[in-house]
Parts: structure tokens; sequence; C-alpha cells
């Protein structure tokens, strides 16, 4: 337990050397402060772009029907390929890495309750959809499509919130009518909107939309979701050998692009954390060196130190002193300057990352519906400590080994230097 006398020194050592107090010091704080930064800016990267996928499995892919390019086995091209049940069973039975599994069918509509209507479409789904696309329900009334609306074919709806704004202003529209076509659907549920812009649009039963809308039983667009799949390599083999099972199934050639159109949330995932694991990497090079350069600062620093106080620590030996007791001095003062401006710049750096935040936040919440690349920077509070630990070691370091040297030196020769 070290004594008040200590301290005093201390302090009055750090008072008669105010600049190379500050210049250690700032060497710390700046340290620390440039890593906190620098983290949360990768951080606030990777959780826009995240964000842009949502709550919806990252794991999912959608087909939609297209047209042929190229002529194959006498079939000239620019046929229309469209999706039947056939692609649905090849998908649930045959390929073995399919998990989650929905069909689509959609219809542009007139829509209406009581005096207000408007147009929307209207999407037949299976209810494993609001898990394929993180479909969130408001409030706590509402719900999704179950099976037993798919099995009674019922005329249900769950609509987006801009429909309900336009349809029923400030009223409950859960378990009202609304009309499309002549027929009326209940709304069981209100969905946030996932679509860009003002879209109107309504989920209803699969088995209720192809009967209604779809007489040859056909299917729009297929969604699912895969397993097993951890890697762009895997991932660009797994679509070659889907869309070379669907080409035998509809007759056209296995590297038509336009034939079945694929789009691969999964691809553009694995892309985009390789993409994100490597600024993380280069962020953190930047901030390793950012934290040498802090350490190199201290070191010079805390070498003037001791060389300037080695004539005193001479007479301090010449009075009695013990060795330990002079560096008892040095590391007290080491570890104090660099954990009390350590502290400085980790608290400069979360406020700037929390003031960056606060910014991002009132501007997202006036433009509602834009999409930012830069959201939520923050940084692991655990990597910031650390980082704070490992300058506080170096700067015990850094004045240790030199201090050690110049209390080894005799009396005589330590009053002897200049």
């Amino acid at each position: 337990m070290f004594d008040i006398d200590n301290w005093l020194e201390i302090y009055y050592t750090i008072k008669k050397n105010k600049l190379r107090t500050f210049l250690t010091g700032f060497s710390v704080a700046w340290g620390i402060f440039m890593l906190i930064v620098l983290l949360a800016s990768g951080n606030g990267l990777k959780n826009g772009v995240m964000s842009n996928f949502g709550d919806r499995a990252v794991n999912s892919i959608q087909l939609h029907g297209g047209r042929t390019s190229q002529a194959y086995k006498g079939i000239p091209e620019n046929r229309r390929i469209r999706l039947d049940q056939k692609d649905f069973d090849l998908i649930e039975h045959q390929i073995k890495e399919s998990e989650d599994l929905s069909a689509s069918v959609q219809t542009d509509t007139k829509v209406s309750y009581m005096l207000e209507s408007s147009t929307a479409t209207f999407d037949g789904v299976y209810p494993v959809l609001s898990k394929i696309k993180g479909i969130k329900i408001v409030g706590s009334k509402g719900r999704f499509i179950n099976e037993i609306d798919m099995k009674q074919r019922r005329k249900v709806a769950v609509i987006n919130k801009r429909l309900q704004e336009v349809l029923f202003k400030n009223t409950d529209p859960i378990g009202k009518m609304i009309v499309s076509n002549g027929l009326s659907f209940k709304v069981i549920g209100v969905y946030e909107s996932q679509e860009w812009g003002n879209q109107q649009n309504a989920y209803i039963p699969f088995t209720t939309a192809q009967l209604l809308y779809n007489e040859g039983w056909g299917i729009g667009t297929i969604n699912f979701t895969v397993k097993g799949i951890e890697s762009l390599e895997q991932s660009e083999l797994f679509e070659k050998q889907l869309r070379r099972k669907l080409a035998a199934l509809h007759q056209f050639a296995p590297d038509d692009n336009r034939a079945v159109s694929i789009w691969n949330t999964l691809e553009s995932y694995l892309q985009t954390m390789s993409i994100f694991n490597a600024i993380t990497f280069f962020v953190l090079i930047i901030g390793i060196f950012t934290l040498i350069a802090g350490v190199v600062g201290i070191s010079n620093i805390m070498l003037i130190t001791v060389k300037e106080r080695t004539k005193e620590f001479g007479i301090r030996k010449a009075l009695g002193a013990k060795p330990w007791s002079i560096l008892q001095l040095i590391l007290m003062e080491s570890v104090l300057i660099t954990s009390l401006f350590g502290y400085v710049g980790l608290v400069l750096g979360i406020l700037t990352s929390e003031l960056a935040n606060k910014i991002i936040e009132s501007a997202m919440a006036a433009e509602e519906g834009e999409f930012y690349i830069f959201q939520n920077p923050s940084v692991d509070i655990g990597i910031a400590v650390g980082a704070m630990l490992a300058l506080i070691v170096a700067g015990v370091l850094s004045g240790l080994f030199p201090a050690i040297k110049a209390v080894r030196i005799s009396p005589i020769e330590a009053m002897r230097q200049e």
C-alpha cells in the first residue's frame, strides 16, 4: 500500500513538468480515441449495410419465371417460362438443401373500405413467408396467415401500414372487412412495410389467391431458405445445380440465366460479410498501428523522464532510499498518467460515437424510409478497455526498464549525470 507522501511527490513532479505530462497523456488519449472512432466507424458501416437485410432470412432464394434468351433443342428463343406446381414439388422433394418453402401468386386490384378506396397488390403466400422475409406484425391483436387459413381457403388479409393509412386513417383495421373486386376480405393483421416508396400491399392465403386469381394453377414466385451452405463457392455451385434442374424441367439451356431469375440472398450476404471481414481486419490493423504509435510516444517520453531524473535517483540512493522506493515512484506516475488519459480518450471516443449515432437517428426519423449506409456506430467496450490496459502496461514497461537501469547506477555516477 502506497502512502500519501508518494502521491504528493508524484503530484509535484507532474506539476513541475506539465508539458511532458501533457505529451505523455496525449499519446495515450489519442491512441485510445482513434481506435474507438475507427472501430465504431467500421461497425456503423456494417450495421448500415446489414440493416438492408432487415429481419429476413439471409439464406433465402427467390425464383420467378422469365424468357429464354437462346434457342434450345429446336425450341426458339424468347419463350415464356412460367413457374408452376412442378417447380414447387421439385424444390420440396429433390433439393435436399431447401428448408422453408413458400409460393406466391400476385394480382393488382382495387380495394375499398366504406367510403375510402385505393389500388393495392394482393400477394397470396404460405404462412412460412413471414419467417423467410422477417415480416413484423404491428400490435398485439393482429397475426399473419396460418395453416387453417390455407386449408379452408379463407378470405383474410394482412395489410401493410401504408394501406392501413389510406383506407382506415386512425381506425383500428383488425376484424374489419375490405372489398376487392366484389369479394370481402377480413383484415387479420397489419405488418411493417419493407418495400421502398408508398406501395400498398396485402398478404392473403396462397390457396385463396390461386383459386381466385390464377385459373391455370400457376405460381408467380417461389421463396425458400437453404441450409448447409456456408461459402460463396458452395452457394455458386448450388445455384448452378438448381438452374440445371429447372432447365431440365422446362426444357431450356442450363446456362440461360434469363429463363428463370434466381435472386440469391445468401450469396449477397456472404459477399457482404467477406467485404466487412476485410474492412474489420483493415480497421484493426490501423488501430494496432495507432496504439503502437502511442506506445512509442510513451516510451520516448518516459525514457527522457528517467534520464532527467537519474541525478535525483543518485541523491535518493545516497540518502538511503531503497531501489524499490524509486521504482515505485516511476511506476505509480506511469500508471496514473496512462490510466487517467486513457480513460479520457475512452470517454471522448464513446461520446463521439454516441453523438454520431444521435445525429444519424435524427436524420432517419426525419426521412423515414430512406436507406442509410451508416447506422448505429458502436464499439465493443471490452476491446476498448483491453486496448487501454495494453497502453497502461506499455507505459509501465516503458518507465520500468530505464528506471531499473538508472537505479542500478552507483550514487556517485548518478549524480554526475547531466
